[in-house]
């Protein structure tokens, strides 16, 4: 399945993509509230399937596509977790994960802008894969983490490069106002497969700037789930956005940074594509 959380009319709901339209879910689970988080916390998901042949409410094109979980309770986000991107940064191995964190506010959905903060010029990519857990647990196991994935989406981990690097800590460079992105929808592992087996592709103006498959991750999915679900405990909902792959602006020579007018998409097999344009942050904000 493809669900996502969309806006028609002014009016929040959660949606099974079905061909070019969509299932508003708020119309069809009268029992539940039509938020995906929601949705994912209860049984309703099995009632969403068999709405999988049901007329569509909406041409997709018709709704505004919001982050796929839009109220996350935490979006922990992976450093340094590709060994190409390792290399090209000149840096070791990490020995553990290097988690940061990234706030629900700081992102937006796929078709909508991402602001560049009026205070920078430096203004990175980062394409990601993002995993959405589907079922709370504390001290999960490896061998036990795939049962916790509700799904899996693309990430832009949008950076401001120059605050990111004020110190050792990562928050302040990946916190601005819509400066990430996160969608086009979540899918449902039985349609997206194994995350080894996908490749992940960033394009900026339509050129290729960062190309990978998902195994060359240092932590793997299950790996992150366990190293996660010790310091603190997954809830639905929550999202793991796992790290990028080499090619970043940053590491080029000269960088290249986003700006104004600019599209960037993150694509990934058997996902989708989360695309966005760059929009100049107004100097009274």
């Amino acid at each position: 399945m493809k669900l996502i959380s969309f806006s028609h009319k002014g009016i929040e709901a959660a949606g099974l993509v079905v061909g070019e339209g969509v299932v508003d879910l708020s119309k069809r689970l009268a029992s539940h509230p039509a938020r995906l988080r929601v949705l994912l916390e209860s049984d309703a998901l099995k009632t969403v399937a068999g709405l999988a042949s049901a007329a569509p409410d909406y041409p997709l094109s018709a709704v505004t596509l919001l982050p796929v979980i839009p109220n996350p309770d935490k979006v922990l986000c992976v450093a340094l977790n590709y060994k190409a991107h390792a290399a090209e940064t000149g840096r070791p191995l990490p020995k553990f994960p290097m988690i940061f964190v990234r706030f629900a506010g700081s992102q937006v959905g796929s078709g909508q802008a991402m602001i560049r903060p009026h205070v920078s010029q430096q203004y990175d990519y980062e394409g990601e894969l993002a995993v959405v857990i589907g079922r709370a647990g504390r001290y999960i196991p490896r061998d036990k983490a795939m049962q916790h994935i509700a799904g899996y989406s693309c990430f832009n981990d949008g950076s401001v490069r120059d605050y990111q690097m004020h110190t050792a800590h990562f928050t302040a460079g990946k916190n601005f106002a819509k400066s990430g992105s996160f969608g086009p929808w979540l899918v449902t592992p039985d349609e997206a497969g194994s995350p080894p087996d996908m490749t992940i592709e960033t394009r900026l103006n339509g050129e290729v700037v960062q190309r990978a498959p998902i195994n060359d991750l240092i932590f793997e999915v299950p790996t992150l789930i366990e190293y996660c679900s010790t310091f603190t405990e997954l809830l639905p909902g929550d999202v793991i956005a796992t790290g990028t792959t080499s090619g970043v602006g940053m590491a080029r020579k000269p960088p290249l940074w986003m700006k104004p007018g600019d599209v960037v998409e993150v694509e990934i097999s058997k996902i989708g594509i989360l695309k966005n344009t760059i929009e100049d942050e107004p100097k009274g904000d």
